[in-house]
């Protein structure tokens, strides 16, 4: 199995368009993943943490990257391939609220 990190974009706008029947599905389907271990949770307001050649640390209040959508979220699922991964994220909150969600292969 590998491991993927995925990372949710959404907003409060693209979730209230979406059915209702749809949304409790996918939070069925979240709380399914967290009963067999994924690890996922709600993002909070993010900081930039900088240290160059050792030093000295800086801290920056945001997001280094910047999208169209804020960061909602995040999962570290476990997968036999890609694809697998892909079609866990694909029934996520981000992914059937009018947001997008990254899957990113961990290397180890």
């Amino acid at each position: 199995m590998a491991t993927f990190v995925t990372i949710g974009y959404g907003d409060q706008k693209g979730y209230d368009r979406t059915e209702a029947s749809v949304r409790d599905a996918a939070h069925e389907h979240d709380a399914r993943l967290r009963e067999t271990g994924v690890v996922m949770g709600i993002a909070g307001p993010p900081v930039q943490v900088r240290n160059p050649d050792a030093g000295g640390v800086t801290v920056e209040q945001g997001a280094y990257l910047s999208s169209g959508l804020p960061i909602a979220g995040f999962a570290l699922i476990e997968a036999d391939s890609l694809e697998e991964a892909i079609g866990l994220a694909s029934k996520s909150p981000c992914a059937v609220a009018h947001g997008v969600i990254e899957v990113w292969p961990l290397q180890t």
